[in-house]
């Protein structure tokens, strides 16, 4: 009875829990650094730290800046935190493992998908503006009134930038990785097969997560969900995060710093445009941005079909990296043959 236990929980050939309870013990790490983040922030915004900085919080933006630097980086630690630890405590992996290197290809990679995200909302844009379906209306435009326009240009930068990392790094880097692992654990099923059916659940689990956002419905989260396959596609043709990261950086940044769009239903508050939009919704997306419209699924089959372009060029070859199924090739130790799961 102990030993079918074991068995359940313990992968003896990978010298690791098996798949459940690694998730199982990633959200709870989430859960737990969660907590400790909202202690943060709770203390970041406290009227004792506005005391302390005196005339550096003494304006409504400048209380306004803290919270929003306090949060961000509570969400960042949170989320590239539980990554690090659990990778490295229970799957025993390191960063790089889950697609983060900093060599000279990574970086070309990286420049690759931040120019592609940048490209495909541009192509966005200019096509909405020439059908009529978007005027541009102002420029430099900040929500709260007296408010400079470039420091809070640059903080939906620094924004994006991070989103881009630590969502990359959670849902193609850990959940992708480890579900390809896991479904390996069927007899039938191999490293490629694996990786396609762990692009389908990491995407549809994207989808779901953006389900809540406002404006959000069933056309938002097809959307998302395609667009999540756009994001995977850079990560298991290659092995790295690089392409993924930076298309997901500029699409979003482009969206709506750059061009004014809503970005999956939200408002960032600044951007170089203000535009007013017309047109159906079935192909601007609406309220909730381009990824809930017919031209923004375009700009997604277009990035996807770019991407695959990309690493045919780069690397002479157009196939799944199976790495990202064979912990044996990225770092878990495994002996042999041994199932991965």
């Amino acid at each position: 009875m102990r030993s079918r236990a074991r068995r359940v929980l313990w992968n003896d050939d990978a010298r690791r829990p098996r798949l459940p309870w690694r998730i199982a013990a990633l959200a709870l790490t989430i859960v737990l650094l969660g907590y400790l983040g909202t202690l943060v922030f709770a203390a970041a915004t406290s009227g004792s730290i506005r005391a302390v900085l005196g005339p550096i919080a003494s304006t409504e933006q400048s209380a306004v800046a803290i919270r929003n630097v306090a949060s961000l980086a509570a969400q960042t630690l949170v989320i590239a935190g539980a990554v690090v630890l659990v990778g490295r405590f229970v799957d025993r992996r390191r960063l790089r493992d889950f697609g983060l290197r900093t060599d000279r290809a990574w970086w070309l990679d990286l420049g690759f998908g931040l120019a592609l995200g940048a490209l495909l909302m541009t192509l966005v844009f200019l096509f909405e503006l020439s059908v009529g379906w978007v005027a541009v209306r102002d420029r430099f435009v900040v929500a709260r009134a007296g408010f400079a326009f470039w420091p809070w240009f640059a903080w939906g930068l620094l924004t994006f930038v991070a989103v881009g990392v630590y969502e990359e790094l959670l849902f193609r880097g850990y959940l992708l990785t480890n579900l390809a692992e896991g479904f390996r654990w069927f007899d039938r099923i191999g490293p490629v097969g694996g990786v396609g059916l762990a692009t389908v659940a990491t995407s549809l689990l994207f989808g779901v997560a953006h389900a809540a956002n406002p404006n959000a419905g069933v056309a938002s989260v097809l959307g998302i969900v395609l667009g999540a396959v756009m994001l995977a596609a850079g990560y298991v043709l290659t092995g790295e995060l690089a392409i993924p990261i930076g298309l997901h950086i500029t699409w979003n940044f482009f969206q709506g710093v750059v061009y004014g769009f809503p970005v999956s239903g939200t408002g960032g508050g600044v951007s170089l445009i203000a535009i007013e939009q017309s047109g159906p919704r079935s192909f601007t997306g609406g309220a909730f941005g381009p990824e809930a419209g017919l031209v923004g699924v375009g700009a997604i089959l277009l990035g996807t079909a770019l991407t695959a372009g990309w690493v045919q060029w780069r690397y002479g070859r157009l196939e799944i990296d199976a790495s990202v199924a064979e912990s044996e090739l990225r770092g878990a130790q495994t002996d042999g043959d041994a199932p991965a799961e």
